[in-house]
């Protein structure tokens, strides 16, 4: 039904799903490394399987064959490459970004039709990325917050879709397995199929995919997350898409990391590509604290990661791709900034944002500080949560100066959204620069579907943007689409 793949220099790991159940287990036949590996299951009913291999060699490409235990193939063989050893010197890469792909298309709410998702996807995957990046929300079913849940997981269509999820339940072996099926697989499972199983993706969970929009009123304050939203987080991840594979250079022991010397991690992730880039991807949810001068949006040891990657000189681009886009605010409570909607339709910060924490922008300024000091690399931040595409240059961060080396800062493209998702309609502002920052915009964000490209060469970044406009473009122009805006980032020096 789906597979989605994972790689590094050294590993591979890929989520799959059947029709129907399979027992005995499946086997997966890597080829030239002569390993069969057996699935491991993902489910308590045996639709849901993954596979993982380790000592593997760097920059090789392998033959991959599903088969049945009984030796019956599952499906026709296909290729995947791992990436180069960190010590590699590769002339190129490139990614794809994107964000907010999901959303059940038979709800009221009225996410933009599996089949034009596809079309945006495969247009994405005909530039040829060698790895792709799902920047958040690719569940949509909030459950308690009070605008979110009014409109997706708590509605009669909902429950009459795939019924009612017990909180005081276990997901896996209950009834709460069925529903989760029911509401996150056709979100997940049509969308991509088997159109990545070459490309390596990295799938980075945001507010939604925890089962509940970022809200704070005197009655509920969805974040961090309850345990049951965990076990929903963990649950879709565990059956639909792959976990962060382990990297040299990021600590063993981050939170929600597996330990040990083979960690994978959940939330805290890395993309290499021998000494030309590296993508350092992270979760803003999980680890949210709410301690107001000392709160934080990711853990502390999170953070020197972060800071240790940015001061280091064995790679020659590094990018930021948190959950939570820096640079912009549409008001919103979980947001790096106080900014929040006045009377007058514009952002404020003369009206304190209920629950907001200070720590939060006080975090923000620390990493802002550490990639405007990597003097040798051009700094880069791209993210996605606010529906929309757009480009600017951070040149100040309250009292912080950043005008000897800018911040680019890029919204990547929502995939699915909604027509009441854009932050204009839902909250009556699109994302605007909060009064926090210095933001020079290239691009003003733009409502619309579409996804970045962005090629990592020796002495350059190259990004190429890409729309799709629903109300006054035809579907098959998805299919030609070109880029609306070109934009290159010199490496200093």
């Amino acid at each position: 039904m789906h597979l989605l793949p994972t790689v590094s220099d050294t590993a591979l790991l890929i989520k799959v799903s059947f029709a129907a159940p399979l027992a005995p287990p499946p086997t997966l036949r890597v080829t030239p490394a002569s390993l069969t590996l057996r699935g491991q299951p993902n489910d308590t009913q045996g639709r849901f399987w993954q596979f993982r291999a380790d000592g593997l060699t760097p920059g090789r490409k392998y033959s991959l064959a599903l088969t049945a235990a009984s030796g019956t193939a599952l499906c026709e063989p296909w290729e995947l490459a791992t990436f180069p050893s960190p010590d590699a010197r590769p002339e190129s890469f490139r990614v794809m970004f994107f964000s907010c792909a999901g959303g059940h298309e038979r709800l009221p709410i009225g996410f933009l039709p599996t089949a034009v998702r596809n079309r945006l996807l495969r247009r994405g995957l005909s530039f040829g990325p060698q790895a792709v990046v799902a920047n958040g929300d690719h569940v949509y079913w909030d459950l308690l917050a009070p605008k979110g849940s009014s409109k997706l997981g708590a509605t009669p269509e909902a429950e009459q879709l795939a019924g009612k999820f017990d909180r005081s339940a276990l997901v896996f072996g209950e009834n709460n397995e069925t529903v989760l099926k029911l509401a996150a697989g056709p979100q997940i499972v049509p969308v991509y199929g088997t159109d990545f199983r070459s490309t390596p993706v990295f799938f980075l969970q945001d507010d939604h995919d925890n089962f509940d929009n970022d809200e704070a009123t005197d009655e509920l304050v969805t974040f961090p997350p309850s345990a049951f939203m965990l076990r929903l987080a963990r649950a879709s991840q565990r059956m639909y898409y792959p976990e962060f594979l382990p990297d040299a250079a990021r600590p063993n022991g981050l939170p929600w990391s597996e330990g040990g010397a083979n960690a994978g991690s959940e939330s805290f992730g890395t993309i290499r590509y021998g000494r030309l880039a590296e993508i350092n991807l992270y979760d803003v949810r999980r680890t949210a604290t709410l301690a107001g001068p000392s709160a934080v949006f990711v853990d502390r040891e999170v953070e020197r990661w972060l800071h240790a990657r940015a001061a280091s000189t064995d790679v020659a681009h590094l990018v930021h791709v948190p959950s939570n886009p820096p640079g912009w605010s549409a008001g919103k409570w979980g947001e790096w900034y106080p900014d929040v909607l006045g009377a007058d339709k514009k952002l404020t910060t003369s009206v304190p944002k209920p629950y907001w924490q200070s720590g939060w922008l006080r975090q923000h300024d620390r990493l802002m500080q550490s990639l405007a000091a990597m003097k040798q690399r051009a700094p880069l931040i791209v993210s996605g949560d606010l529906h929309a595409i757009g480009i600017g240059r951070m040149l100040r961060a309250g009292a912080l100066d950043f005008q000897a080396n800018p911040i680019t800062t890029v919204l990547a493209g929502p995939i699915s959204t909604d027509p009441g998702g854009w932050p204009s309609v839902g909250r009556g502002v699109g994302p605007t620069p909060p009064v926090h920052l210095d933001l020079r915009e290239e691009v003003k964000p733009i409502e619309q579907h579409g996804f970045t490209i962005a090629d990592f060469l020796r002495d350059r970044i190259v990004l190429r943007f890409f729309k799709w406009d629903q109300r006054r473009q035809p579907i098959d122009e998805i299919d030609r689409l070109t880029p609306f805006h070109v934009t290159e980032l010199a490496r200093p020096g």
